[in-house]
């Protein structure tokens, strides 16, 4: 995903009748960069519809190969043959 794309989690409202409603709630990704995606946040936000940006929270595989080896949850191998061996390869 570029760094410049950002998810926003929306929440709708849809009236069935006057005493019920229905709420629903939507995660999409936006280009605030470009001219639509600012544009499509201003219209949401012309309609009233509540938008919170999400920042998240997931990891990069590099961050959790360096938790992996500090917790001691890799092994290493004098050779590949050794790794393959190991593999059953």
């Amino acid at each position: 995903m570029e760094r410049n794309l950002f998810h926003y989690q929306f929440y709708f409202t849809f009236a069935k009748s006057k005493d019920e409603s229905i709420m629903a709630t939507y995660t999409i990704t936006v280009n605030e960069r470009t001219h639509g995606g600012r544009a499509l946040m201003a219209y949401l936000k012309e309609l009233g519809v509540l938008v919170e940006k999400q920042i998240s929270t997931k990891k990069s595989s590099y961050a959790r190969s360096k938790e992996d080896i500090r917790k001691g949850q890799v092994e290493s191998f004098e050779s590949a043959e050794d790794m393959f061996k190991s593999l059953g390869i």
